[in-house]
């Protein structure tokens, strides 16, 4: 049954409602702003206000550890052997250096971000590519092609003084129109502030980057999921080493004969258990009758040890490093002895896979935008653009020598050329253009010393051979 637009508006906006929760909660935990778990109400309402979360914040770790990996350093059509300069002059327009990097970072949060490319009224020729959150923006696959059919994106203005209004922007394969909250009556109406645009693509002008996405999951799914029970146990963990390191500086202790009245402060009024705990001396008025010798009897446990707590969270730590790949000294893992290269690469060889994974996913999401954008800009589809070639950064961490070492034998042996040598050396395609500007100015610079040689030795005349002596020349004198 085909939707009408103002249906479409109000099912994807209750679709998106009830994934927010969700969403939410996994950005509290990058953030580190996560509700503390696992921890007894008894003992939480007994220190009140006075115990706070110790975070652990793993799930930052493992996000930013392959995040960083991912950076794109420009397009390349299949015929070139460069990067194309107008594909990266429209990237480095829309400030896509950062943008791409949110865009990322979200998606591995949250599950998805989204990129929407649209044109731009004060230049025509440089289309407009933003990047979304999957906290303001749903979109819904079909489920026959996989392709996206429609997509929202959400937002709140709130005038001085007046009543927030909500507005929403509606994307269809051919149209895109502006939608408006009535506050007084909550129906949905198109804005008349915005002209919608027929622009009859044919499909949407909305990218999706899904993390770890699935033939049954195409919206993605969270790099914190498998983290988060862990994250959970080690911020338990720390949070109750912390109060048994109170319990730690202040030991516990059991009084035999005292009731709760003999327990005040210096004004007469009862004190706290907490208060009672903490104290480090006690006043209290001696009861008759007694213990043995007629007296009160305060004994004194011993310290808590915080050892098991430490042995627990390195355990969780280990268990975090397999499911994330991480290399051991990302989390806080050393010996006396500082690993090798070798060791150090090996052990970050899981964590470079998965980056890769992630650039050859996201690279087609990146083409396909700037299929979008080249369709934008020229009214029509660049066949050439279906075989467009995203440039990564290497994902890896070698030394700067073995990089050289490698690109050099590659390049002496004439397996690969000089400019595919540099982009292995890791430089970007902009330096390489000033390298390759710098090596032709050489070589002319060169030529030129060679011609003006050999006009100064044309002006000069043939040198005379060895053999050939002028008519002139004294005769050579006789020996004595």
């Amino acid at each position: 049954m085909e939707r009408t637009e103002l249906e479409w508006l109000k099912h994807l906006i209750q679709c998106h409602d009830r994934e927010k929760p969700a969403l939410a909660l996994l950005d509290s935990y990058y953030e580190g702003e996560q509700p503390l778990s696992y921890l007894a109400p008894e003992l939480q309402a007994e220190m009140d206000e006075r115990i706070r979360q110790v975070v652990v914040n793993w799930p930052q770790l493992v996000v930013d550890s392959i995040e960083e990996r991912l950076d794109v350093e420009g397009f390349r059509f299949p015929e070139e052997a460069e990067s194309d300069g107008e594909l990266w002059r429209i990237w480095q327009a829309n400030r896509l250096d950062a943008q791409s990097h949110q865009g990322h970072l979200d998606a591995f949060i949250v599950r998805r971000s989204y990129v929407i490319v649209g044109s731009r009224e004060d230049d025509p020729a440089t289309p407009l590519i933003t990047v979304e959150s999957a906290m303001d923006m749903y979109a819904e696959h079909d489920p026959r092609t996989g392709a996206l059919v429609a997509a929202v994106k959400r937002w709140c203005e709130e005038p001085e003084g007046q009543t927030p209004i909500d507005y929403a922007t509606l994307y269809l394969p051919n149209s895109t129109s502006w939608w408006k909250k009535e506050p007084a009556t909550g129906a949905w109406a198109e804005d008349p502030d915005h002209e919608r645009d027929d622009h009859e693509l044919g499909e949407l002008p909305v990218v999706l980057l899904a993390n770890r996405a699935r033939l049954k999951k195409q919206g993605g799914v969270s790099e914190l999921k498998s983290v988060i029970p862990l994250s959970d146990a080690a911020c338990k963990i720390a949070t109750d080493m912390m109060v048994s390191a109170e319990y730690h500086a202040t030991p516990r202790r059991v009084a035999f004969g005292f009731g709760e009245e003999d327990f005040q402060d210096q004004n007469g009024r009862p004190v706290s258990a907490f208060s009672r705990i903490i104290g480090r001396v006690w006043a209290t008025e001696r009861r008759r009758g007694s213990g043995e010798d007629g007296g009160a009897d305060v004994i004194q446990f011993p310290e808590a040890q915080l050892k098991n707590f430490h042995d627990t969270i390195n355990q969780l730590a280990r268990l975090v490093a397999s499911l994330a790949g991480l290399p051991p000294h990302f989390l806080g893992y050393s010996t006396e002895n500082p690993a090798s290269a070798d060791a150090i690469r090996s052990s970050e060889s899981r964590l470079v896979k998965r980056a890769e994974r992630r650039q050859r996913e996201w690279g087609e999401a990146w083409e396909q935008v700037m299929r979008l954008a080249l369709r934008i800009r020229d009214g029509v589809w660049d066949p050439r653009a279906m075989s467009l070639e995203t440039i990564w950064r290497d994902a890896s961490t070698p030394t700067i020598a073995q990089k050289a070492d490698a690109a050099v034998k590659l390049h002496v042996a004439k397996i690969v050329p000089l400019r595919q040598t540099r982009e292995d050396m890791g430089y970007t395609q902009a330096q390489i253009k000033r390298m390759e500007e710098q090596d032709e100015a050489a070589a002319t610079s060169a030529m030129e010393r060679i011609l003006a040689g050999d006009l100064a030795a044309l002006e000069a005349g043939p040198k005379p051979a060895p053999d050939d002596e002028p008519d002139d020349a004294p005769a050579p004198a006789s020996a004595a």
